[in-house]
């Protein structure tokens, strides 16, 4: 939970490095409020109300985690834009945001691990 509210709080910092642990625990706990969510909204018979409004509450936090991410590996945020090209970008970018961090200092920063 503490990865999840350290993204939240960094919303709108699109510099820096974020190291794999803190973005796959954001993603973990985002889907599973997004699950919850989507059974609330079942069960209230909301439509999608209630998954629409946190996925535009988080849309922020979540690019700024993937472009620092991406930062890690030592790429420019733009590289998420990759994901445009069917199939082949979605895959290269889950490639990218697998990747270990760079060791030691990158033009984004130290790393975050305190290599």
């Amino acid at each position: 939970m503490e990865w999840y509210l350290k993204v939240l709080r960094n919303y709108v910092n699109f510099s820096g490095r974020a190291r794999r642990t803190e973005y796959w625990m954001y993603v973990l706990f985002s889907f599973m409020a997004s699950v919850l969510l989507a059974i609330a909204d079942a069960m209230l018979g909301a439509g999608r109300l209630l998954s629409m409004l946190y996925s535009l509450a988080v849309l922020l936090p979540s690019l700024a985690v993937v472009v620092r991410r991406l930062h890690d590996t030592g790429r420019s945020g733009w590289w998420y834009f990759i994901i445009l090209i069917p199939i082949v970008g979605a895959i290269v970018l889950l490639v990218f945001l697998l990747l270990d961090s760079e060791p030691g200092m990158n033009r984004y920063g130290p790393n975050p691990k305190g290599e």
